[in-house]
């Protein structure tokens, strides 16, 4: 049988290629039936791209996609506003869900195009032979408009303004997205930030390499899937660190806000229960105006817990937080 993994696309997007390191597209699959090893190559998984982050939450919800990626976070540009709207769920819409797993990507950004007029024929976005990094490989004069995912402009702002000054930006749903734009363009003045995969798929020219504002910049995505499914998630590719599996849950919850210190005692639960806190993150609850779910991601699971430490400040929580709600655990991949 093969299950349906949700993601956001269009295809070759940043996504996209995170979901391939989790759950690759084939398989190998040993087959003795004849008395010798056979290596063959077996579908495990159909990749299903989706138009915005809230469809893969509803694939998932609705059981239509056994599993779901989506960003939560990038290095340089920080939270995914979209994504952590759907963990807060404050409508009520995915009481089902759960991440299950993480998924470091270094991200690259290229500026894709045409090649200025004269400069003989185009080569795609993977032949090109110039090494260089952050700066423009030809002549930008004639970009007049650039498109690209707003998380990926922010990530290429010092490029931007330094080599694109005075060029319309404009903003898009996914930087494959952006390199469709782009190639559409029969005047070759459009421009597209987005990776190499998605150059290549349209057949676009490398304006410029590598043109992220840090060497670093890395997003981290998150596995979904429905709560209580015992089937193939954050044991796809094996365990965390060195010895020992480590791992991180994610919690939310909203505080008394009349209460003074209410936060700070909630947030004490965890130093008590001796769990390290790894990110706090915060939305308005929608209850009323100024109020805010807090989300909480520390060291520990609510699975594996032989000591009780995790169970003992889910019991804290229970008796200090106005209300909480535990989003899942998952082997920690850093």
């Amino acid at each position: 049988m093969v299950d349906v993994v949700a993601f956001l696309g269009p295809l070759a997007t940043y996504s996209h290629q995170a979901t391939r390191l989790v759950f690759p597209e084939e398989e190998q699959k040993q087959d003795d039936e004849t008395g010798k090893d056979k290596a063959e190559k077996k579908k495990r998984w159909e990749l299903l791209p989706t138009v915005t982050i809230r469809e893969v939450f509803d694939k998932v919800q609705t059981g239509s996609a056994r599993y779901g990626v989506v960003p939560f976070e990038n290095s340089t540009h920080g939270t995914v506003t979209f994504t952590l709207d759907g963990l807060a769920d404050r409508r009520g819409t995915y009481p089902d869900l759960e991440v299950c797993d993480e998924v470091y990507l270094d991200v690259h950004h290229y500026l894709l195009g045409r090649y200025p007029p004269g400069l003989g024929v185009s080569n795609t976005a993977g032949t090109h032979k110039d090494d260089r990094r952050k700066t423009p490989l030809v002549p930008l004069d004639h970009v007049k408009r650039v498109y690209s995912h707003p998380q990926a402009f922010g990530q290429t702002a010092g490029f931007v303004g330094r080599y694109l000054g005075g060029v319309e930006t404009v903003d898009v749903s996914s930087t494959s997205k952006a390199a469709e734009l782009a190639a559409a363009d029969a005047t070759g003045t459009s421009a597209a930030i987005a990776g190499e995969m998605a150059g290549e798929k349209e057949g676009l020219d490398v304006l410029a390499r590598e043109i992220e504002d840090r060497e670093d910049n890395t997003t981290r995505f998150f596995v979904l899937r429905r709560t209580g499914d015992t089937g193939p998630g954050s044991g796809l590719r094996g365990g965390g660190g060195e010895g020992d599996k480590r791992y991180k849950s994610l919690v939310s919850f909203t505080v008394p806000h009349r209460t003074p210190g209410a936060l700070a005692d909630v947030l004490e639960c965890f130093r008590r229960g001796g769990l390290n806190l790894t990110s706090i993150n915060s939305l308005p609850s929608l209850v009323e105006p100024f109020r805010y779910l807090f989300f909480v991601e520390f060291e520990g699971s609510g699975y594996d817990d032989p000591e009780g430490r995790v169970r003992g400040v889910f019991d804290s929580l229970e008796r200090t937080a106005e209300t909480w709600r535990w989003l899942g655990s998952w082997v920690n991949r850093r």
